[in-house]
């Protein structure tokens, strides 16, 4: 036990004082981020389904939204590596979308996607109908006791049901919870992957073996790290939204957890970009310019995020 904590402790502050380093001596810690087009072919994810809807599909506008992101980093990070992990309508496992993530050696996940909700059930009358009903009367007794239908019609209304369109509008930022850490963690230190610390692309540290038990204490670490990168780059994509003068919903952490989150080895976040059965919402989602607005509002919370890592002393405004 004694030994185990020494390893512990050992690893502590070897890793502070190799985060000290890293601070100094890193130029460029956002070389590759991922673009992840929510759904996808036989998956169509949430779709407009109140009355007057145009019947959107959540796979074909986050895949919009997710081609005008990737054009916009690319034309304002020329220097940093974009990859898109769809481009067509095609059906991704969660799974897959991590591994393309993770096989890229990704800095940093974007996940586009588009909310809904539980719709209510309204009724209207559209007219009547005339419809014929039967009386029941009994004459005599006993076994002469006779049973005597009488018809006669009555006008009924005649109603029609639809769904009722959600009132809650806007965009919200989603983060992995704190609790689910064990995918994370499996995705830092599968043998198959190398998990690259932030540090120049020579430094032996990123040789480091996670599955020692020091190294399992740093794994938790930088999942933690990855959590609070994930928060921090959440907020200024929450900030960014609020500039729009659109509904920002702020951050929040997924407790059912999405495993594009967790088992991506790199800080990830998932922009609900609106909701699909609200009407204004819906509309936004589709036009050129909602979508254009919200990749350029994410790509701005992207760059000020990159700004942060290059200069961890530096206050972003």
């Amino acid at each position: 036990m004694a030994k185990i904590n020494s390893c512990l402790l050992i690893s502590f502050i070897f890793l502070f004082s190799q985060h000290q380093v890293f601070a100094q001596t890193s130029k460029k810690l956002l070389k590759t981020i991922v673009v992840d087009a929510g759904h996808g072919g036989k998956d169509a994810g949430a779709v407009g389904q109140y009355e007057n809807s145009i019947g959107s599909k959540e796979k074909d506008v986050t895949l919009a939204i997710s081609k005008k992101v990737v054009e916009e980093l690319k034309k304002q990070l020329p220097d940093v590596n974009i990859v898109p992990t769809r481009t067509t309508d095609v059906y991704q496992d969660p799974r897959e979308k991590a591994n393309i993530a993770n096989d890229v050696k990704g800095d940093l996940f974007l996940c586009i996607h588009a909310d809904s909700g539980p719709l209510k059930t309204g009724r209207r009358q559209i007219g009547t109908r005339t419809v014929t009903r039967h009386k029941i009367t009994y004459k005599g007794k006993g076994k002469h006791r006779k049973k005597i239908s009488t018809p006669y019609q009555v006008t009924e209304p005649v109603y029609e049901y639809y769904k009722l369109p959600l009132t809650r509008s806007g965009t919200s930022v989603w983060i992995f919870a704190a609790a689910k850490t064990s995918e994370k963690l499996k995705a830092i230190m599968r043998e198959e992957g190398d998990f690259e610390i932030e540090a120049g692309e020579d430094s032996s540290y990123n040789n480091f073996d996670f599955n020692t038990p020091e190294g399992r204490v740093m794994a938790q670490v930088y999942a933690k790290r990855y959590q609070e990168k994930s928060d921090r780059l959440a907020t200024l994509v929450n900030d960014e939204i609020e500039k729009t003068h659109r509904p920002a919903l702020g951050v929040s952490q997924r407790q059912k957890g999405i495993w594009v989150l967790q088992a991506t080895n790199m800080p990830a976040i998932l922009i609900e970009t609106g909701f699909i059965n609200n009407p204004a919402d819906e509309k936004y989602l589709n036009s050129e310019k909602g979508q254009q607005e919200l990749a350029e509002a994410i790509t701005k919370a992207v760059i000020r995020y990159k700004k942060i890592l290059e200069s961890p002393h530096t206050v972003q405004n």
